[in-house]
C-alpha cells in the first residue's frame, strides 16, 4: 500500500498515536506524516503510506491555514490553555481584533513555545520545560501571508501562514501586543497547501474502508518531470546524462506515467540519483 492518505485528526491524541492507529488499521509499517498536530488541535494530518515515505524530504507544498481562537487573562508554559498556568491578570478589552491582527501580517520573528518539539543544543525544548531548565529559545522567522477576524466576540481568527509557525506564539504575542496576557484556547488546521479539512478521512472512516489515497505525485509537482531512457539506469539508480535545456536542481523521471526516482543535478550534464521511489 503506497500513496498519501488526508486524515483529519481529532483532539485528544498525538500525531504520532494517529500514525500507530493507522498501522494496525492497515497492516502497513511505512507510515509517517508531516506537520505535527498538537494533542489538543484537530484538523488535516498529512500521512504518507509505504514507499511514499520515501518524498518526505522533498515536500514543498507546506503552508497551512488554522482556525484558532485566543483567550485573554493568563500566561501558560505551554501558550495554550492546557498548560501550566505561569501567570494571571485582569483582561483589558481588545477595541479593534482587526487592526490587532493586521500588525502580524507579513514576515515576522516568532519566539517558538517552551513547549516544543524545537532542538536547542542537541535537545527538544520541552526536554528543557519538563526539567525545569533554563534555555535560550532562539528566534524563528515565519511568514503570515493572510490573518482575518472571523469572531471578535470570541477571539477567533483565521490565519494562513508558513510551515513552521506557532499559532500558539502568535496567540502569546497578540495578547501582549493588546496589553494582556494570552494563550491559545483553540486549534483547527484547515488547510495543508492545496489540501483542505473537507477532503479529509476520520480515523472511523478508514477502519470501514471508506477511503481513497492519493498518489505520491500529488505532493511532486512542483518538481520538473523530464524523459530518460533507458528507464533501466533510473531503476539500477545510475548518474545520468540529461541534456536539458536549463539545469534543474531536482527533477523527477517517471515509468508508465508514476514517479520512480528523483534525480538532483551534479555537474555538467550530469544528474545523480537522489531518491528511488520504486
Amino acid at each position: 500500500m503506497d500513496g498519501i492518505l488526508l486524515i483529519n485528526k481529532e483532539a485528544g491524541m498525538t500525531s504520532h498515536d494517529v500514525v500507530n492507529r493507522l498501522r494496525k488499521i492497515l497492516h502497513e509499517r511505512r507510515i509517517g506524516h508531516s506537520g505535527t498536530l498538537d494533542p489538543q488541535a484537530r484538523g488535516v494530518l498529512l500521512v504518507l503510506i509505504g514507499k511514499a515515505c520515501k518524498i518526505l524530504p522533498f515536500l514543498a507544498d507546506t503552508d497551512k491555514e488554522y482556525i484558532a481562537q485566543l483567550q485573554l487573562g493568563k500566561r501558560t508554559l505551554s501558550d495554550d490553555i492546557w498548560g501550566e498556568v505561569l501567570e494571571e491578570r485582569e483582561i483589558r478589552p481588545i477595541e479593534d481584533l482587526s487592526a490587532l491582527c493586521a500588525g502580524f501580517q507579513g514576515e515576522i520573528q516568532q519566539k517558538p513555545p517552551l513547549v516544543s518539539s524545537i532542538k536547542v543544543n542537541g535537545r527538544k525544548l520541552y526536554e528543557y520545560a519538563r526539567n525545569n531548565e533554563s534555555v535560550e529559545v532562539p528566534m524563528r522567522t515565519v511568514h503570515v501571508y493572510e490573518i482575518e477576524v472571523l469572531d471578535a466576540r470570541s477571539l477567533t481568527f483565521r490565519v494562513a501562514c508558513s510551515s513552521g509557525t506557532y499559532v500558539r506564539s502568535l496567540c502569546r504575542d497578540m495578547a501582549e501586543k493588546s496589553g494582556n496576557l494570552g494563550c491559545m484556547a483553540s486549534l483547527t488546521r484547515t488547510k495543508v497547501g492545496r489540501f483542505s479539512l473537507d477532503q479529509c478521512y476520520t480515523l472511523e472512516q478508514v477502519e470501514a474502508g471508506a477511503y481513497q489515497l492519493l498518489e505520491a505525485d500529488a505532493l511532486l509537482t512542483h518538481i520538473p518531470i523530464v524523459d530518460y531512457e533507458p528507464i533501466k539506469d533510473i531503476y539500477n539508480g545510475k548518474s545520468v546524462h540529461m541534456a536539458l535545456p536549463q539545469p534543474q536542481p531536482l527533477v523527477r523521471i517517471q515509468d508508465d506515467g508514476r514517479t520512480i526516482a528523483l534525480y538532483a543535478h551534479s555537474h555538467g550534464d550530469v544528474y545523480r540519483c537522489a531518491r528511488g521511489i520504486w
